[in-house]
């Protein structure tokens, strides 16, 4: 028996509010369109953060290799993540109970800020997380010129 205990106060983290609002959505796309491909392409989740000195980009990318995964820049100002999650070999006598990691093609694309230095960009991989750096140009404060004035 356990004793279960009400309170009459609100408190919103107790209720599942702050959850991503497309989940559903996630584990429809492969059920209605069969194309492992889009659920791939929905589910390549990505943080972006600015600090003074360069945005930064986070991908999990859990099982991908280095060597599928692209990162370019595209008209000069957007930065393009793709690539592809591989299969896993399936054995007949294997059954499957859950499949719930998608594989297939993704790609992400982030239109970068005027002050973003797109030639000096650079990427790692490093424990199924991919690490996008892209330095930020000093914004040159424009100078007052103090004007005299007349009477």
């Amino acid at each position: 028996m356990s004793i279960v205990r009400r309170s009459s106060v609100f408190d919103p983290f107790s209720l599942d509010l702050w959850a991503d609002p497309f989940d559903t959505f996630r584990s429809i796309i492969p059920a209605v369109s069969g194309n492992s491909e889009a659920a791939a392409f929905a589910n390549v989740r990505v943080d972006w953060k600015e600090t003074p000195e360069a945005h930064v980009f986070k991908a999990d990318l859990p099982g991908v290799k280095k060597e599928e995964v692209k990162v370019e820049v595209e008209d000069g100002n957007v930065l393009v993540v793709s690539g592809e999650r591989t299969k896993e070999k399936e054995d007949k006598n294997d059954k499957w109970h859950r499949v719930e990691r998608s594989s297939g093609k993704f790609v992400r694309r982030f239109r970068l800020p005027e002050n973003a230095k797109v030639e000096e960009v650079k990427a790692g991989l490093e424990n199924g997380v991919l690490t996008v750096t892209v330095p930020k140009a000093e914004v040159k404060k424009p100078e007052a010129k103090a004007v005299e004035i007349s009477c």
